[in-house]
């Protein structure tokens, strides 16, 4: 079986390869990355222009790349709330004939100095990494992992909402 992931972050891919070895277990994959836009903000400001990312990545990859039995789009957000900025990513997953399931990630509230570096347009990942003195750790750790002291990291992040973003492939008399 062969899945496209609309990304070349080895986090990403990661996540996903993860997350369908584990839901299902028995078939063999082919994983592939590729870059497409997302056409939304580069750093998308709310949930729904997350989503919008994660969706418009899925349909993106499956014009670039057309033998692919499911494509993959992640798309990191954030939003602000009562003076407190929450980071989670959205997941989508189509299959070739395109039906379509989405997953969210768990939020958390970034501090307070890297949701002021992101009100003054700098991306989330840019920003954690002059915040904690980092180098492009949106393709290692991510702010999660930064912040619970690795204990989650991006991957672990993301892999739960590509399993979630499975589920009427899963239970596909439910969908």
């Amino acid at each position: 079986m062969k899945i496209v992931i609309a990304s070349k972050n080895p986090v990403k891919i990661n996540a996903t390869k993860e997350a369908f070895l584990k839901v299902f277990s028995s078939t063999a994959f082919e994983f592939e990355g590729v870059s497409v836009p997302s056409d939304v903000s580069d750093q998308p400001m709310s949930s729904a222009e997350a989503l919008k990312g994660a969706i418009n990545r899925t349909e993106k990859s499956s014009t670039e790349i057309l033998d692919a039995d499911y494509y993959v789009g992640l798309e990191g957000g954030v939003e602000d709330c009562d003076g407190k900025m929450y980071s989670f990513a959205w997941v989508a997953v189509r299959d070739n004939h395109g039906k379509m399931g989405t997953g969210k990630t768990g939020e958390f509230v970034l501090p307070p100095k890297v949701r002021e570096l992101i009100l003054n347009g700098i991306e989330l990942g840019n920003a954690d990494d002059i915040v904690f003195g980092k180098s492009n750790s949106k393709q290692t750790n991510g702010a999660i992992g930064i912040l619970t002291n690795d204990i989650i990291d991006r991957a672990a992040l993301y892999t739960p909402a590509v399993i979630f973003a499975l589920i009427p492939f899963v239970k596909p008399e439910l969908y």
